[in-house]
């Protein structure tokens, strides 16, 4: 049985990614599915004046901070958690959000998700493989990379299972879409 290699497939691991990269932009700009994902807060200048009095600079926060298992322990740490808030927080730096860069990186990332979906598909599917076990195959390793990783933000995180779920749901369109063009386009196939 004839091997496919990564030269074979270059163009459908670039045409997924370019699918993809559609399809999330219908998702996020033409429907409604993610319009409520998160919400302002309250008393929100008061909140990002604080914060930029307290010198808050781009980073990752987790609040209450503990730093050590021990002062997790520590009564008065339990009392702030239950005081509340608790959560995370992600700062971006100042000004616009830099749209063009997250697009470009999510770009990159659709096409290593699907060269790694090549890349199990060849070692389970010769040449000339039959397109349903080829969209099977690569849909499963493309829906394992882009739906499933979504858990830990609610695992961990504290997003809302609701949330979570919708970007699942992303994942899973992304996954089928990318097994889509490799059952299209695998190397000897009948269409």
């Amino acid at each position: 049985m004839p091997e496919v290699a990564l030269a074979d497939l270059w163009l459908p691991i670039l045409l997924s990614a370019v699918a993809v990269f559609v399809v999330s932009s219908v998702i996020h700009m033409a429907t409604p599915m993610h319009k409520k994902d998160m919400t302002e807060l309250p008393n929100q200048d008061a909140v990002l004046e604080a914060m930029r009095s307290a010198g808050v600079k781009p980073g990752g926060y987790f609040f209450p901070y503990a730093g050590s298992m021990k002062v997790m322990g520590e009564p008065a740490f339990i009392e702030k958690q239950n005081q509340g808030p608790v959560g995370f927080a992600t700062i971006l730096p100042n000004g616009p959000v830099k749209m063009g860069a997250s697009l470009a990186t999510w770009f990159v990332y659709s096409a290593v998700i699907a060269l790694f979906a090549w890349y199990i598909g060849t070692l389970c599917l010769p040449a000339g493989e039959d397109t349903m076990r080829v969209f099977r195959i690569t849909g499963t390793v493309a829906v394992l990379a882009f739906a499933v990783p979504n858990a830990e933000n609610s695992i961990w995180r504290g997003v809302s299972w609701g949330v979570t779920a919708r970007f699942m749901v992303d994942g899973l369109l992304y996954g089928l879409t990318t097994a889509g063009v490799f059952a299209s386009m695998w190397p000897g196939g009948a269409s």
